[in-house]
């Protein structure tokens, strides 16, 4: 566990985006092998879908009420899963598009799940949550880097997208703007698979 947080510590940026990039432009285009690097400022990510059909993982993590929750319980619905941390400065910088997101395709059957890879689990989240408006994400908890260990990106955040069926579409290692047309791009492909 020691060495997953040493690992994610070095690999979020936790420096502030230079003034005038918040809402950075994000550019570049995906190359046939699906990987790609883009953005600039405080929204920089590169997409993966080396990993699409795997099965989303059945490991339990916290729910905002402190029972578990496991990603199956959201079957037949298609899910946004975003690994973030309360220290982590691009995770934090994103949470506000995924609100957002949360909210517009949330009543389309979208499940918006942000999953704390702080190792505090709710002692870090629920603060964040009471400090932080974001009326349309709840506060998972994944304390013992279950997912983070799965997922093995090596970078917070990390979001990952499921059909409907359980199935990964692609990876957004890094923070992405999910207003931007890409991301809804993604979004909209999640919810008509």
């Amino acid at each position: 566990m020691l060495l997953l947080l040493t690992a994610g510590l070095a690999a979020c940026d936790r420096q502030s985006p230079p003034a005038g990039q918040a809402n950075a432009s994000i550019s570049g285009e995906v190359p046939a092998s699906g990987n790609a690097t883009k953005g600039d400022g405080e929204f920089s990510y590169r997409l993966d879908r080396s990993k699409a059909g795997t099965p989303a993982p059945s490991f339990a993590f916290q729910n905002p009420d402190g029972g578990e929750a496991t990603l199956q319980d959201f079957a037949g619905r298609p899910l946004l899963v975003n690994l973030w941390a309360t220290w982590c400065t691009p995770c934090v910088a994103e949470m506000p598009t995924l609100d957002r997101i949360a909210e517009r395709y949330g009543a389309k059957g979208l499940a918006v799940l942000t999953i704390s890879q702080d190792t505090q689990g709710a002692k870090a989240v629920k603060p964040f949550f009471a400090k932080h408006p974001l009326p349309h994400l709840k506060g998972w908890a994944d304390p013992d880097n279950h997912f983070g260990f799965d997922y093995a990106t090596g970078l917070l955040p990390t979001t990952v997208l499921y059909d409907a069926q359980g199935k990964e579409m692609v990876r957004v290692i890094g923070a992405m703007d999910w207003e931007g047309p890409e991301a809804r791009a993604l979004i909209d492909a999640a919810m008509t698979s």
